[in-house]
């Protein structure tokens, strides 16, 4: 360690981070002018995540395209990045951005005449506990309907690749190959000049004083060499993306954090190397390391209680002139990463540190970047909050200028959606969840994962102190949700495990308190919005493909985009003439709001929308003494032929006013009451007080998804999304082509159908042991992968797994053998008719018909 000690102390050269051409160090002649007065895009940064939109937009035709950057290129985190990418993500579609990005750079070169110092040596992510190689096969049938490669690889196979591996503590590695790291520097560079090639203009420096939005939509851009009047902007601005948010009211979710990196003299062992050293990932020590020319390079990751935030830009702004600055080092922060590389990687005992770069990076509360439109401004686009911007750059910018250009995003991203935080997003919380997201970067990644920082949020139901001690709560677009319920005798508490764990014998319980008796949960997170106007029917019919119920009545609805992909699914209730109420699950609530409002401004329609997300609790009552225990509350006739399925109107419980829609995503009798959240307790309170005599009791989130699973009920977010459109999902059921309205995706679901379908949703039953599956996992058939799962559970009914999955036409009949991998196993698994268990309105209609129904 001394040796160590003793480089760093020495601080042989002023800290210049790495790269294969030292080029950060050169200044770019900047051109401060603006050059003209109007555009239709302009891009707020010049970092690497900026430059890339600008290439992309001008590369696909876009005129007008200007980038403004207060300082010069690459100022802020991409300069002196460690410059890593791989094809891994944990995720299912970003998978999609790495390997863009990767694609592009191998290219960039070729294209734009600048060179890139991009390597790929490969990576392997090292499993050193039996658990963290549960963890890879996980991982492995998660990657496997995805065409990049990665491979599950044995101790003996890890150091062949990276000979220099102490390999005491070995058991796997996961290898991608292809993956690397690249110059920061000279890949903006090389975006920059393609930009330009293709006709954007790149000003700096020139800064952004403030931003007007006009009344049509447009902008106004001020700086000190005066306005450009702009269709759209987009902030790009990474640590200053604060600041360019306060100029319109925003406070964007971000904090820069200290994320520093080693860099080490010439190692006669990594010198003596015919072949550059893969990237390794070593996650129980928290920290990569790569060779660095003759040396080494490693960077870690320290503990939510070490690592540094900087939080006084937060509140005081970014320093003026702060660009290409770093911070001061600080060793003993991670001197505990530092002794595991050295056990892990002897040969750096003996290596002297030469640089020690310590620097900001941007997080958001969650680490992933917020990519796409802002709800409730016009025209206002971001691209920030990237920890990881230089493997994210040549793919975001690809899929936001694919967004901007086709009205649409090219495929699903929901999790790095702006809008997936809002009010309740406070500057506490985001500091909260920036630490542990930091101190948990190479944490075991489990299914169903729960994280703890900054919880409970402001923003929890009426129920929330009432059951906060009963049960296990998941987090949900800021609200805490029952997952399962506590009874004498179980293991209480968050046990994550890729097998069944503490929860699995209570929800069964759950499960059967709902078919046979009746049980509450709380669904207050669902997004409620009231829309109402002259127009409302109109643009309801315009906006779905369902047509529009009548007064009274509810349906489900789809939102479809221009490519008849499903947008977002809700329940939509006519209370009033031409007043509806509209529902949409909790990770939707302002990623559905903001399509919406885009549609009713560009149509002119004269409607109002108002969100009552926040002021509206909503409790669910469901199985079969549910009407039993309702009527004991109120006079209202609720008895089937009084109170229909799908019908909807307002009476009162226990003289609680209530909005009470027939329905149930549990499939059996039920209804759900909407109300004001303040009265959440005292209509709880009543109705468990009604049902003592029926044995009510609660459930949870869990056991919702097993009843929905067994009733065949798809759900927005798995098995339909912007990857899928209907047909294909199987709701057809609720697609009106017919109907007379031109609705958003119609034209393009008839040319669909026309053409054909090329996979289909279809229903399985799996035969496993101690591991269910739960949606991602890829699916086999003759040795090879064909599809993919979308959501799966173990249903309690048929004690057996169950799950929903995409499979090519040919092989989508009842009766196909199929496998499913789990946890580096294939499962058989048998395509059978939907749905395991009839629904209860179906299930009454065939008794009134003297047919006997399945349950």
């Amino acid at each position: 360690m001394s040796a160590v000690l003793r480089g760093a102390l020495r601080r042989l050269r002023p800290p210049r981070p790495p790269g294969p051409l030292g080029a950060q160090g050169r200044k770019e002649a900047s051109s401060p002018s603006l050059g003209k007065d109007r555009a239709d895009t302009v891009i707020i940064g010049g970092g690497c995540v900026g430059v890339s939109l600008a290439y992309h937009l001008a590369k696909a035709g876009l005129k007008d395209v200007v980038l403004l950057e207060k300082s010069e290129l690459t100022a802020g985190s991409t300069w002196h990045a460690a410059g890593l990418t791989t094809y891994f993500h944990p995720g299912i579609n970003l998978k999609k951005i790495h390997a863009y990005s990767i694609k592009l750079y191998e290219k960039l070169e070729e294209e734009t005449g600048q060179p890139v110092g991009f390597h790929q040596p490969g990576s392997i992510r090292i499993a050193s506990t039996p658990t963290r190689v549960d963890e890879f096969k996980y991982q492995m049938t998660r990657a496997g309907w995805h065409p990049t490669e990665q491979y599950l690889i044995t101790p003996e196979k890890v150091q062949e690749l990276f000979p220099l591996l102490n390999m005491d503590k070995v058991l796997a590695g996961l290898y991608n190959p292809g993956d690397g790291h690249i110059d920061p520097y000279s890949l903006t560079m090389a975006l920059a000049a393609g930009a330009r090639k293709y006709g954007a203009q790149l000003n700096y420096p020139v800064q952004v004083t403030n931003l007007n939005s006009r009344s049509d939509g447009t902008w106004e851009v001020e700086t000190p060499l005066g306005i450009i009047q702009a269709k759209r902007i987009v902030n790009t601005a990474g640590f200053w993306a604060r600041d360019i948010g306060k100029m319109i009211g925003l406070q964007h979710p971000l904090i820069p954090v200290h994320h520093q990196y080693v860099v080490t003299s010439t190692i006669p062992e990594v010198k003596a190397l015919k072949t550059e050293l893969p990237v390794i990932r070593d996650l129980e020590g928290s920290y990569y390391l790569r060779q660095e020319r003759d040396g080494l390079l490693f960077g870690p990751y320290e503990s939510e209680e070490k690592m540094k935030l900087q939080e006084s830009w937060v509140t005081n702004g970014v320093p003026p002139g702060f660009g290409k600055e770093l911070f001061e080092s600080d060793l003993d922060r991670i001197m505990e990463h530092i002794e595991a590389a050295m056990e892990m990687v002897p040969v750096l005992r003996k290596a002297d540190i030469v640089n020690t770069i310590s620097g900001p990076i941007t997080y958001s509360p969650d680490i992933l970047p917020m990519v796409g439109p802002h709800q409730g401004v016009r025209n206002y686009w971001v691209a920030i909050g990237f920890g990881y911007g230089i493997i994210h750059a040549g793919g975001m910018g690809k899929y936001l200028s694919d967004w901007i250009l086709e009205g649409e995003p090219p495929f699903d991203l929901i999790e790095v959606d702006p809008n997936r935080y809002g009010k309740w997003t406070t500057t506490e919380y985001t500091a909260a969840k920036a630490r542990e997201s930091y101190g948990f970067n190479n944490i075991v990644g489990y299914p169903k994962e729960e994280r703890f920082a900054g919880r409970p949020t402001e923003r929890t139901s009426g129920l929330y102190d009432l059951l906060k001690s009963k049960c296990s709560m998941g987090f949900h677009a800021g609200w805490e949700q029952p997952h399962w319920f506590y009874k004498p005798g179980d293991e209480t508490g968050y046990k994550p495990s890729f097998r069944r764990t503490n929860w699995f014998d209570p929800v069964g319980r759950e499960y059967k308190q709902v078919m046979e008796k009746v049980g509450v949960i709380d669904l207050s997170p669902f997004g409620k919005f009231k829309v109402k106007g002259t127009d409302s029917v109109k643009l309801l019919d315009h906006l779905f493909a369902n047509v529009v119920p009548k007064v009274g009545s509810t349906n489900i609805s789809h939102m479809l985009t221009p490519r008849g992909k499903v947008y977002a699914e809700l329940t939509v209730s006519q209370l009033y003439p031409e007043e509806f109420m509209l529902v949409t699950g909790s990770g939707s609530e302002l990623h559905d709001l903001r399509w919406i409002e885009d549609k009713i401004t560009k149509g002119g329609y004269k409607v109002e929308i108002e969100n009552m997300t926040d002021e509206m609790g909503v409790l669910s009552i469901a199985g079969p003494y549910a009407r039993q225990v309702l009527q004991k509350l109120t006079n209202e006739d609720l008895s089937d032929a009084s109170f229909k399925f799908l019908q909807c109107r307002h009476l009162k419980l226990s003289n609680i006013a209530v909005t009470a829609i027939r329905i149930s995503y549990t499939g059996e009798l039920g209804w759900e009451l909407y109300h004001r959240k303040e009265d959440s307790v005292p209509l709880y309170s009543a109705i468990m007080e009604a049902g003592q005599k029926e044995g009510i009791d609660d459930f949870g989130t869990y056991a919702l998804n097993a009843l929905r699973l067994e009733k065949g009920f798809r759900a927005w977010g798995a098995e339909m999304n912007c990857d899928t459109n209907p047909l294909e999902a199987g709701l057809e059921y609720f697609v009106k082509l017919n109907k007379a309205a031109d609705f958003t995706g119609k034209q393009a679901l008839k040319q669909i159908k026309e053409k054909g379908l090329k996979r289909r949703l279809v229903y399985l039953m799996l035969e496993t042991d101690n591991v269910d599956p739960e949606g991602n996992e890829s699916v086999w058939h003759n040795g090879k992968v064909i599809g993919n799962t979308t959501s799966g559970c173990f249903s309690y009914g048929a004690q057996q797994s169950l799950a929903f999955a995409y499979v090519p036409m040919e092989l989508s009949k009842v009766g196909q053998k199929l496998e499913v991998e789990l946890l580096g196993k294939n499962y058989p698994a048998t395509i059978i008719q939907e749905p395991l268990v009839l629904t209860e309105p179906t299930r009454m209609r065939l008794q009134r018909k003297g047919e006997s129904p399945k349950t």
